[in-house]
């Protein structure tokens, strides 16, 4: 079973993996499969990776289906990248999300656990997102049942997701099932115009074409804010097509557009200019307001972002008197979230814009317990800064997926706050950074949450608790 090109016929998937992957036994010996196969299907596989304990390969035919299956909603399933999980019913993907929870905390982090609360579920399990960018490409990326259908291609311009691995080829979306409307009125508006009005669309390989990314961000409280990015200033056909769009599509509350000459796609280092309304928009969690500018990060799923912060905010059983340390507080949205109930929230980010939002945010909420600071926690939580602010009660972790840094757990245990709650959207480098607490801290609560419904992704909250030594 150790040779190249190794296919294995007719094998049954009988588990979830993390990362989306499912799982077959053969003899003992583990396989790892990619090609959005679910459990209870029978497969060829193609190996790609052979070892003596393991394999990974991809499903290259289905020769019967799970009666687990359910029929994906979207059009373009199978060739854009996201929702993966669509042919699977919604409880379904919750109860895997649960178990790589569980396995991750047990096999990586090989810790004593509480019972695990069950993950809680979204209420929207589509157009849920209140952010997503489009791609403008003059390389669309069309099936093989396409091309035969089509005969001479004419179609070349797209608007849409890139395309896996195909870094130049983006698949032209008309219906995406991700957001609100008008998301879909607005793409299809521009892409629209823009063929009938002779508009290049971008060719990444040869750096050239106007329309590069549209953004879109639909708030709960009502507000659309389209950002559209440009490699250079047409001031005549940037404001046609905009004005175009505010005549045929009703509800854009404001309209911004980036100039972006660079080579990639990162627009952090460049200035916005507003062409149409405010310039920003105000999203709401409970009673707090929050301003999102187009460079500003916010949980992409208010309504489970929501959810996310009550749960938050419940582990660390706030009484009013304690100090509250945020790290990677981003533009500030959990620690104003817990702030009412917290004597005092230090906030810290290392990305100072972010600072500057989470500044202005908590003077928009009037919220006047909240300090917020750029840096690095490491270098910023010296004595000198606990003596000036105090030692945390409780510190607020929420780190990239990447997890926390090794210093910065050190420091967590230097600090030795009494109560830790760790936020993590990667349950597994959450496992490996609570393997490195547990020598001062136990795990007392998890609770999952499903921020993505229909992709592998899943957030995890723990409570970690100063171990008392008798």
């Amino acid at each position: 079973m150790r040779k190249k090109n190794v296919v294995l016929e007719k094998v049954p998937v009988s588990a979830y993996a993390a990362e989306g992957k499912a799982l077959a036994r053969i003899d003992g010996k583990v396989i790892f499969i990619e090609g959005g196969v679910v459990p209870g299907d029978v497969v060829d596989i193609r190996l790609s990776k052979n070892k003596k304990d393991w394999a990974e390969g991809k499903a290259i035919h289905i020769h019967s289906y799970s009666s687990q299956r359910v029929a994906p909603f979207c059009e373009h399933f199978g060739v854009c990248g996201g929702c993966k999980w669509q042919m699977l019913p919604y409880s379904l993907q919750l109860e895997f999300k649960q178990q790589q929870v569980e396995d991750h905390l047990r096999r990586i982090g090989k810790l004593q656990l509480p019972p695990i609360d069950p993950i809680m579920g979204g209420q929207h399990s589509t157009r849920y997102r209140n952010k997503l960018e489009f791609t403008f490409s003059n390389k669309a990326y069309l099936t093989d049942e396409e091309i035969a259908r089509e005969g001479t291609i004419t179609r070349r311009n797209a608007v849409g997701f890139h395309i896996p691995r195909l870094f130049d080829k983006v698949l032209d979306i008309h219906t995406c099932h991700l957001q609100d409307e008008p998301v879909n009125q607005i793409r299809n508006t521009v892409r629209e115009y823009a063929l009938a009005n002779d508009l290049s669309f971008y060719d990444i390989r040869a750096q050239q074409g106007w329309l590069r990314n549209l953004v879109v961000r639909i708030c709960t409280t009502g507000e659309v804010m389209i950002n559209l990015v440009i490699s250079y200033e047409d001031e005549p056909a940037r404001k046609a097509l905009f004005d175009h769009l505010l005549a045929t599509v009703p509800g854009i509350t404001t309209i911004v557009y980036t100039i972006n000459p660079k080579k990639n796609d990162s627009i952090f280092d460049l200035e916005p200019r507003v062409y149409y309304g405010k310039g920003y928009v105000e999203e709401q969690l409970e009673e707090f307001v929050f301003k999102i500018g187009p460079k500003s990060f916010f949980q992409t799923n208010t309504y489970q972002g929501t959810v996310l912060y009550q749960i938050t905010r419940d582990f660390a059983g706030l009484t009013g008197t304690e100090i509250v340390y945020d790290l990677y507080c981003g533009t500030g949205s959990i620690g104003i979230f817990v702030s009412r109930k917290a004597a005092k929230v230090i906030g810290i980010e290392l990305i100072k814009e972010a600072i500057d939002d989470a500044r202005e945010n908590a003077a928009r909420n009037k919220v006047n317990n909240a300090t917020f600071f750029a840096g690095d926690v490491v270098d910023i939580c010296d004595d000198n800064f606990f003596a000036q602010h105090g030692q945390p009660d409780v510190v607020i972790t929420d780190p990239p997926r990447a997890g926390m840094h090794e210093k910065l757990v050190s420091k967590l245990l230097q600090i030795a706050a009494p109560k830790i709650v760790y936020v993590s959207c990667n349950p597994a480098t959450q496992a490996r950074d609570l393997a490195l607490l547990s020598e001062l801290y136990t795990v007392t609560k998890v609770q999952p949450v499903d921020m993505f419904p229909h992709t592998h992704h899943i957030e995890n909250v723990v409570l970690l608790e100063k171990k008392t030594h008798s």
